[in-house]
């Protein structure tokens, strides 16, 4: 059974006014205090966003547990030092992000500019395990056509600088501005995979292979393929469904690598397309098939990822776990989705955060 770890990025806000407050440095120390050699929290890349890290877990229950727990921890935390913890992939008022010192991060500041302020938004990075790198690149080749029905199911970003985007996540594409962001050609092999991302490296453009941002890579830390396609998610059932999905996809890739399968391979062109539609509707309209590339109604297209998914997910025990989870998504609609409620209900931005405050923690 393959493990499976996540990453989420959390945003601090003041418990009341929901303004994001830069104190990521003082939650992690809070934490060092507790346990000195703690790796499960960590600053990001501004001081309002908080990082927090599961352990590779091979039953989903119990990643799901560790995910709320970690939450749950993240919260008490944060309100030791006055402020509070909400899974927002975008801040919904106009804010002024503080960057965290850090080397790296203004070596990024200076080379990217402007665009360093689009990059205040929350993901959530899932790692599954693989055998080696030429399975990775393996299943990172398959995984292609699927990973923007990941980003629809995730969706959590709709507000931006004080009014609607248009978009359900709205993240994706701030974040798409990155010279390095976005979906792959097909690679082929490990080797080639090597020689783009040293290739990307060498033109100066990027500092290191820690800046290849691809929507699905190789781990540059664990032998793991990283997906990070989809938003941090409102609430901590809907990361764990997408966890799921994404090991069922893995290993579904790898049992077609192994098996001589060729990859779909709809052109990059086409994958920017899908991207788009995906972070434009969510699953409230059409998506693109990733088998044809044509629209189709959002619940028939993660209809069809579960049919092409569902061996592997009957082989490790969650296809009845996930059919109930994607029937609630459905009914109940994304963090995108919930988030606009919260706005017809309250009619305040403020009261929004306020809200997603109370989700993050269930």
């Amino acid at each position: 059974m393959r493990t499976v770890g996540v990453e989420e990025e959390l945003l601090l806000v003041h418990p009341d006014s929901g303004e994001p407050v830069p104190w990521s440095a003082a939650v992690v120390d809070r934490a060092a205090q507790d346990d000195p050699g703690q790796a499960v929290f960590q600053k990001e890349l501004f001081g309002q966003m908080l990082e927090l890290a599961t352990s590779p877990q091979r039953d989903m229950a119990e990643l799901g547990a560790e995910i709320a727990g970690c939450r749950k921890e993240a919260g008490r935390l944060a309100g030791e030092i006055g402020c509070a913890v909400a899974a927002l992939a975008t801040y919904p008022l106009p804010v002024a992000p503080a960057l965290t010192r850090h080397e790296r991060y203004h070596w990024m500041a200076g080379r990217f500019g402007a665009a360093m302020v689009d990059w205040f938004v929350c993901g959530c990075h899932v790692h599954v395990s693989v055998e080696s790198d030429e399975e990775g690149v393996a299943v990172l080749d398959r995984l292609r056509p699927w990973l923007p029905v990941l980003r629809a199911l995730s969706a959590n970003s709709p507000f931006w600088q004080g009014r609607d985007s248009g978009y359900a996540s709205f993240r994706s594409r701030l974040w798409a501005r990155g010279p390095s962001a976005g979906p792959t050609e097909l690679f082929g092999s490990a080797e080639r995979y090597r020689q783009r991302v040293a290739d990307m490296v060498a033109s100066g453009v990027i500092l290191d292979t820690g800046m290849v941002y691809f929507d699905a890579r190789l781990s540059t830390r664990y032998p793991t393929v990283e997906i990070r396609v989809a938003d941090v998610c409102l609430r901590a059932d809907t990361t764990v469904l997408v966890a799921t999905l994404i090991r069922a996809l893995v290993e579904t890739a790898a049992r077609d690598w192994r098996a001589g399968r060729p990859p779909l391979d709809p052109g990059v062109s086409m994958l920017r397309l899908a991207s788009w539609q995906a972070a434009r509707n969510g699953l409230e309209q059409d998506l693109l098939d990733p088998v044809t590339m044509r629209p189709r109604p959002a619940a028939e297209v993660v209809r069809t990822l579960l049919a092409h998914t569902a061996e592997a997910l009957a082989d490790s025990g969650d296809a009845l776990g996930v059919e109930e989870a994607v029937a609630q998504l459905l009914h109940r609609g994304t963090g995108a989705r919930e988030q606009r409620s919260f706005l017809e209900r309250t009619g305040s931005l403020r009261d929004v955060v306020v809200e997603c405050v109370r989700r993050t923690q269930g």
